[in-house]
């Protein structure tokens, strides 16, 4: 099982040296997202390529709205030539609240959108040909060999699990709880394999990690950092399904203890272990934060997912 981490800083540099820092201690795998007018994920990716030799890569996510799908795929041709067998692409629509202002652009139909801009990139990456025009993307081009990135793509609601069931090659969560993966969302990815006659595609599933065995505080730093997803209408939809349909005001503590990995680490390689058991197949963990000196505390995760990955497999 790889057991990887999700990154984010403000400063590119201290970010770099961050993903240095993951690889030296045993990190399998770095995710990226692009939020914002944050530094281009793709560009930093190339510069920690440079510096690294064995860590995996993963955008968490690159949205679709901005770039064309072919424009994707040079960029994923760049970062593979820097590091081999490393990268995987994950995109995804986002929301009308994140790409309206910051791109002006009409946002609709995101599952008819995200599905063109899959069969554009798959089949340009892994056929080296793509013949397709629709309703928001379209190219006609070859390519002079294949390329074996995979293609993933973001997934909240059952329906995105399913068309990433059918479309990509894995789907990448965010901010669920493991018994709606488990129970709904795994369901529906695996529906959406077999719809398309083929097998199910790994999901990557976020978990929120906090080392602290004090419950209470745990509890607090997850309100604190990562709790405004519940005023979103899109996470309090998935929040509902997952059997929390009042988030607006906090998370209850019975939403932390099924959404956050939290306790020493022997406890959260467990939960790790657990979600192995009920069909995860690579964790993507997200840091929350508490004490005061974050960089001994991040490598302090670091060698945790270490050492998960070891005892994991």
């Amino acid at each position: 099982m790889t057991v990887g981490i999700q990154l984010s800083f403000r400063d590119p540099r201290e970010l770099i040296d961050a993903i240095r820092q993951a690889e030296d201690q045993g990190v399998d795998a770095v995710w990226l997202p692009q939020g914002g007018v944050s530094p281009d994920t793709m560009m930093l990716l190339s510069a920690a390529s440079m510096i690294t030799s064995t860590i995996k890569f993963g955008t968490s996510i690159l949205p679709t709205w901005p770039r064309a799908p072919i424009f994707m795929a040079q960029q994923v041709m760049a970062i593979e030539a820097l590091a081999p067998g490393r990268f995987r692409l994950g995109i995804g629509p986002s929301t009308q609240a994140a790409m309206g202002p910051l791109y002006d652009v009409e946002w609709r139909e995101p599952m008819t959108q995200l599905r063109e801009y899959l069969t554009i990139i798959r089949s340009f990456l892994h056929e080296g040909a793509v013949d397709f025009h629709g309703k928001f993307a379209g190219a006609r081009v070859r390519l002079r060999d294949t390329i074996d990135v995979p293609v993933m793509a973001s997934a909240l609601s059952p329906g995105a699990f399913r068309a990433c069931g059918e479309a990509a090659d894995g789907a990448i969560s965010w901010m669920c709880p493991w018994p709606y993966l488990r129970d709904v969302a795994l369901p529906a990815l695996h529906e959406g394999a077999a719809n398309a006659g083929r097998e199910a595609p790994p999901i990557i599933a976020h978990v929120p990690v906090c080392i602290e065995t004090e419950t209470d505080v745990a509890r607090a730093a997850v309100q604190d950092q990562v709790g405004a997803y519940g005023t979103f209408p899109v996470y309090q939809a998935m929040f509902a399904k997952a059997g929390f349909p009042d988030t607006a005001n906090g998370y209850p503590p019975e939403l932390i203890d099924s959404l956050v990995a939290h306790g020493s680490e022997d406890q959260i390689i467990e939960h790790f272990a657990e979600m192995k058991a009920g069909g995860a197949t690579e964790i993507m963990a997200h840091c929350i934060y508490v004490g005061t000196d974050r960089p001994a505390y991040l490598s302090r995760v670091f060698d945790m997912l270490s050492r998960a990955s070891e005892e994991l497999q």
